[in-house]
């Protein structure tokens, strides 16, 4: 391969950067600049839905939904409500055989605007939130915030928000209290530092003229009415997020990380797409899944639990051969799954809650955790070792580098994924992806070359399962 030093078909400990020449590298770098660019428009489940149909359009995908009649070699997405999709390139074997299929999921955590958030407090305007998955509530004080998201009106239009992202644009934030006053907080447990009801966000202070009664709260309104034609009781029917403002950065003075917002899990749910752009064809159904709600258990109707995927399957079976309820359950237990998403890389400021010899680092590669789950595995799916061995000879197949993990020591936490839910339908499934620094902080970081072979692993994963 030019792009290496040279061909190498064993898994080792060596770091990924070792095998890349100068022209290798520089392809590293290169796919990162897309994904950076990617990470910084797509802050939330919509977006990320938005960004990646238009990614696929352009490669020939079409809604499945407006074709009568699929053959082997045609391209598909679903849309589910805006918020998850499923992409399918169809192969040429029977959809009863089995799919492969790449899983991630495109929400992240943050803060949602209440249903009604805004009020006046000391001629202050403010806005409520109510934090969404798991975060450490005193990361997302005083740091520059931004809203993105949809309000629906009652009329039927929905309008798109984003209001601080453009360098014209003004910013939000949460306040933190003053080191000098700080003395009672700072006995406090970390978890009740900042209490979830104190997560209020500072929207305004100039009150509007000849308003009697909280009139700096009236100016925000008025300001919404002008900008963005929507009044305060549309808060109603709304679903704003708030989210870290500003792009993906490089990160290191070397520039080898990317520093950003919402890689967990969107740094799985890129590389699981454009690794599906790269197949050609194929024998077995391709499938990238992208899922909203795993940070809150996966819930809902556009959550991995939701019957979309699998009415999604039967769609096609339908319009691929003669639709029956069999063959949408051996197509789903026939197949093999990566769920994509990310693992926790060795940070050297933190030894004490990881044990070395099985955990994952920066440019080692493509992680593998064979089980997630805490506290005796609970909650995990925990893969069968005969898929495990086909993957590790995937990998060194193809000269991808990478290692195995688990989330932490044992009894020290734990987390969970899409994998134990898919794995109901009795295919075979692991977790599989990027480690990361700063897990659900407001800033989390990945490696570029562990970018990069992830999404290697993930094309040689459809090209040989």
């Amino acid at each position: 391969m030019a792009t290496k030093k040279k061909e190498k078909k064993e898994n080792s400990n060596k770091n990924a950067w070792l095998k890349y020449s100068k022209e290798g590298t520089d392809k590293i770098f290169e796919f990162c600049e897309g994904y950076k660019d990617f990470l910084s428009k797509c802050k939330t489940e919509r977006e990320c839905v938005t960004e990646i149909i238009k990614m696929a359009e352009a490669e020939g995908y079409k809604d499945l939904y407006s074709v009568k009649k699929v053959k082997p070699g045609d391209k598909l997405y679903a849309n589910n409500m805006g918020k998850a999709l499923v992409l399918f390139h169809a192969g040429s074997e029977p959809l009863e055989k089995g799919m492969k299929i790449l899983g991630a999921h495109i929400d992240s955590p943050r803060l949602d605007l209440k249903q009604n958030p805004l009020y006046e407090d000391s001629d202050l305007a403010m806005l409520e939130t109510h934090y969404y998955g798991g975060v450490k509530k005193y990361q997302w004080v005083a740091i520059p915030l931004a809203i993105h998201g949809v309000v629906a009106k009652k009329d039927g239009s929905v309008i798109d928000v984003v209001i601080g992202e453009d360098d014209n644009d003004p910013v939000i934030g949460i306040s933190d209290l003053l080191i000098h006053l700080s003395a009672d907080q700072m006995e406090k447990k970390a978890s009740k530092v900042i209490e979830g009801e104190d997560l209020n966000v500072l929207c305004g202070s100039i009150p509007l003229d000849q308003e009697e009664k909280e009139a700096v709260k009236a100016n925000i309104v008025k300001l919404l009415k002008e900008k963005y034609d929507f009044e305060e009781e549309d808060f109603f029917s709304a679903e704003l997020e708030v989210v870290t403002a500003g792009k993906a950065r490089d990160y290191g003075l070397d520039r080898s990380m990317v520093m950003g917002y919402g890689h967990d899990d969107r740094i799985c749910a890129y590389t699981s797409a454009k690794a599906l752009f790269e197949i050609k064809e194929t024998d077995r159904t391709a499938v990238c899944i992208l899922v909203d709600k795993e940070e809150i258990g996966s819930v809902g109707a556009t959550g991995m639990h939701s019957k979309f995927f699998e009415n999604a399957v039967a769609e096609l079976i339908d319009k691929t051969d003669s639709y029956s309820e069999l063959k949408v359950r051996r197509a789903m237990a026939n197949s093999h799954m990566l769920s994509s998403d990310v693992s926790a890389a060795f940070d050297p400021n933190y030894p004490s809650v990881m044990e070395k010899k099985n955990t994952a680092y920066f440019g080692k590669g493509i992680v593998f955790n064979k089980y997630t789950g805490s506290r005796g595995k609970g909650g995990s799916n925990d893969a069968n070792a005969e898929f495990i061995a086909k993957l590790r000879g995937i990998m060194e197949k193809h000269d991808v580098s990478y290692q195995s993990a688990e989330l932490g020591k044992v009894d020290q936490g734990g987390g969970g994924t899409i994998a134990y839910i898919m794995a109901n339908y009795n295919m075979q499934v692991i977790d599989c992806g990027v480690a990361l620094h700063n897990m659900h902080a407001p800033w989390e970081v990945a490696s570029k070359v562990d970018i990069y072979e992830t999404k290697n692993g993930y094309v040689a994963f459809l090209k040989e399962i």
